[in-house]
């Protein structure tokens, strides 16, 4: 049987869905931009986000909502969170009912603080939703090299499906019910990764990124653990798989945005430059509002808002990370 994808958002990591999902079945990609649709369809490749990287002949573009969507067994959202809600509404008036629905997204809603899944519950309810998440770098799955990721979502039959859907011989694919700790690892390890990136651009080493990274999963694991979440999902692919990935990879939006904090410039110059979004810039006080929410203490995010948000310089937040009294136990709460 034929399952028709859609994958709305032409930027690397959705593009790059699209592709793997090519290989498969019948894959339709919604670009806003006509041009790049075109682009997509003519030479197989994204210019603006992929330069170089041949795509899937069998991967079809669209800049039409309608043609993307209308005919779709299966629809992908791979757009950054602050458009999530209003690309989802332009969405809605297309879809079939009890369409899947499957989030790229790791971001919180600003605002609400909503889960992507979340969003989409209350925009289209009645969809089944399901995340896609892990240590997933685009540019190294198009280049051919092995990769794994996640599938949560409560379905098993339809998670198996979306298994068969996104897997390639070298793109693995697990699934998990764990859609809370997953979404949540997606969006917290971004956080993370700006702190870790500050770790670089100061000129700390490699025992402070060190550091960073696993008392970083610390924080990630309670608080996903304080809002439902399964701590076993923070020591897999969705937690500490994706956290070692955009802590480490120098192609990490997040990674480089805290490198150049931890340089000395300012967040509004880094973010003028790129061509893309970084999902823990926006996320990162949304994160310290749901934990404090919850009365779950986060220092590394608290340090990473205040150089993001409140003027704070990277060398002040680790001064205020190195300085802080340190807990007896390493698990313990505190």
């Amino acid at each position: 049987m034929t399952i028709r994808v859609s994958v709305i958002g032409a930027g690397s990591w959705g593009t790059t869905v699209a592709h793997l999902a090519a290989h498969n079945e019948p894959t339709i990609l919604w670009s806003r931009r006509k041009d790049l649709a075109d682009q997509i369809n003519q030479e197989h490749q994204n210019g603006d986000y992929l330069s170089g990287y041949r795509l899937d002949p069998n991967l079809r573009a669209t800049s039409s909502m309608e043609e993307a969507v209308c005919e779709s067994d299966v629809l992908v959202m791979g757009v950054p969170s602050h458009g999530f809600r209003e690309t989802l509404e332009q969405v809605g008036t297309c879809l079939r009912p009890w369409v899947p629905i499957v989030s790229l997204t790791k971001g919180l809603e600003q605002g609400t603080r909503l889960r992507m899944s979340q969003v989409v519950h209350e925009v289209l309810p009645g969809h089944p939703v399901a995340v896609l998440t892990g240590p997933n770098l685009a540019k190294e799955i198009l280049a051919g090299q092995a990769a794994a990721s996640v599938v949560a979502m409560a379905d098993d039959f339809i998670a198996t499906a979306l298994q068969n859907i996104f897997a390639t011989r070298l793109f693995r694919v697990y699934s998990n019910r764990d859609v809370i700790g997953s979404e949540l690892g997606g969006v917290m390890k971004n956080v993370i990764a700006i702190a870790s990136g500050m770790a670089d651009g100061v000129g700390a080493g490699d025992n402070t990124r060190a550091a960073v990274m696993t008392r970083g999963l610390a924080e990630m694991t309670r608080l996903g653990v304080a809002l439902g979440g399964d701590p076993m999902t923070f020591a897999g692919l969705a937690g500490m798989g994706d956290l070692l990935a955009t802590c480490i990879s120098p192609q990490s939006r997040n990674r480089y945005v805290g490198e150049q904090l931890g340089k000395g410039r300012t967040i509004d110059e880094i973010i003028a430059e790129m061509n893309q979004v970084a999902e823990g810039v926006k996320s990162c006080r949304t994160v310290l509002e749901l934990a404090e929410s919850v009365g779950v203490e986060m220092p590394i995010v608290t340090e990473v808002v205040g150089v993001v948000h409140q003027g704070r310089t990277a060398n002040d937040a680790y001064r205020g990370l190195i300085s802080r009294t340190p807990a007896r136990h390493e698990h313990h709460p505190g």
